[in-house]
């Protein structure tokens, strides 16, 4: 809880730069990461999307993100090239092998560009991002576990959360307090070309225990 790093692009960054800010002394300050640093750096935190790749079950899978629980249960989004969108799946390590990637129910794999998984750590829920009939942006959602172990009904977070913009890739902080996600619309250039203005945001994991089924 005493590093944050995020990626700013666009204006004076022609390319992605990542920004880590840490807590010292009261205070936050900036470090700087070489450029030939920043991909040992980020997987300080997770192993990379190629890594997994690199394990026997996902192969030849287009993955294109994931979450982890502390049991090592990967939850992944899975490119579709027919149409762009995507779906959510998982696999479970049993015996210290991943098993045969599993696709994930209508609970969650309802609507457009399915993506972006954060599992808790005890598998309790799972949040992701996604267009729903009759939306024209993604919003967040939320799936709490059953008692049989299945996956409730995907519960829209809300309006403290979801607007008309765009709401994607939410992390809940490692000590469970804080939930961060992205807020931005896409905007259109003069030349057709589009371009996205955003920033994070972050609300109290209160909102969750507020959607959990009683």
């Amino acid at each position: 809880m005493k590093e944050l790093s995020f990626t700013r692009s666009g204006g004076k960054y022609k390319e992605p730069t990542l920004f880590v800010m840490q807590y010292k002394n009261h205070k936050w300050s900036r470090k700087s990461i070489p450029s030939t640093d920043i991909n040992k750096y980020m997987e300080r935190f997770n192993p990379s999307v190629s890594e997994m790749k690199n394990l026997e079950p996902f192969k030849d899978i287009p993955i294109v993100g994931f979450s982890v629980s502390s049991k090592g249960t990967y939850y992944f989004y899975v490119l579709d090239f027919e149409d762009g969108s995507g779906h959510m799946s998982y696999s479970r390590l049993i015996n210290d092998k991943y098993e045969k990637p599993k696709k994930m129910s209508k609970a969650i794999n309802t609507g457009k560009y399915i993506a972006h998984p954060f599992i808790a750590p005890d598998e309790s829920y799972l949040i992701w991002d996604a267009e729903k009939e009759g939306e024209n942006t993604p919003d967040i959602y939320i799936s709490f576990r059953q008692k049989d172990g299945s996956w409730g009904a995907a519960i829209n977070m809300g309006d403290k959360i979801n607007t008309p913009l765009y709401e994607q890739h939410a992390r809940v902080t490692p000590d469970g307090k804080y939930l961060f996600f992205w807020k931005g619309d896409v905007n259109v250039r003069e030349d057709g070309s589009r371009y996205v203005i955003g920033s994070p945001y972050w609300v109290s994991t209160q909102i969750i225990e507020n959607l959990r089924p009683k």
